[in-house]
């Protein structure tokens, strides 16, 4: 059997990085009740903040030095590598939740973040616990929790008009996501990779399958670009 990576923090660290991360469902449960541009005049500075931040820990040593000292147990080791100066996880949930809303529709950047964050959960808790079984890059039982929670958040996210064939267009997404997830370790965030690899596909699929959003779907876009 081949080995599987266990990450490089033990599980309870994982757990505790893992439930914070869960403060991050604040941003699509928030969007869900305000403007697109509302929310980028509020993402903006605070992603800005935390690029600057997280950069500034490799350059200037108290700012470092808080950090490890209340974070530092929680971060993974290529994030406190000062030569390569890898940006935190935490920061790539901001760049990702700015660029997934200047790119994505409501309802896909809802489906999407709420994957995000509580199917990568499962997947890392789930899989670090129970993964036996190598699947491309991490674990089959890591990536099978990823997909079974993602299908649930599926029930409970907006759709565009209720029908049957929006729901089995959002699981395929949602598997899409799960593949994005595992494949993504060692050389992308999946912070940016998940929710950006669901939110288009669904769009790709909707264009494919369900035309008749396709006016719809394209305002969006319309509205951030020339607001």
């Amino acid at each position: 059997m081949t080995q599987i990576d266990k990450g490089s923090i033990d599980y309870k660290a994982e757990v505790m990085r893992k439930s914070i991360h869960l403060v991050s469902l604040s941003m699509p449960i928030i969007y869900n009740f305000i403007s697109t541009e509302t929310a980028i005049l509020i993402l903006l500075p605070i992603t800005i903040f935390s690029v600057v931040v997280d950069f500034g820990r490799f350059f200037i040593p108290p700012v470092k030095d808080i950090i490890e000292k209340y974070f530092g147990f929680m971060m993974r080791e290529h994030e406190k590598d000062a030569s390569k100066k890898n940006l935190s996880g935490a920061t790539w949930v901001f760049i990702s939740a700015l660029v997934s809303i200047l790119l994505l529709p409501k309802p896909f950047f809802i489906l999407g973040f709420f994957v995000l964050i509580l199917a990568d959960i499962a997947a890392a808790l789930f899989g670090r616990r129970f993964g036996k079984h190598k699947f491309l890059a991490k674990s089959l039982e890591g990536t099978t929790a990823f997909f079974i929670v993602g299908s649930i958040i599926v029930f409970f996210t907006p759709k565009l008009g209720g029908l049957a064939m929006e729901y089995y267009l959002a699981f395929i997404a949602v598997f899409i996501g799960a593949i994005v997830e595992n494949i993504s370790y060692g050389w992308a965030d999946d912070n940016l990779t998940i929710p950006l690899s669901i939110g288009l596909s669904l769009w790709g699929l909707y264009a494919l399958f369900l035309p008749q959003f396709n006016q719809q779907l394209s305002s969006y876009l319309i509205n951030v670009l020339f607001s």
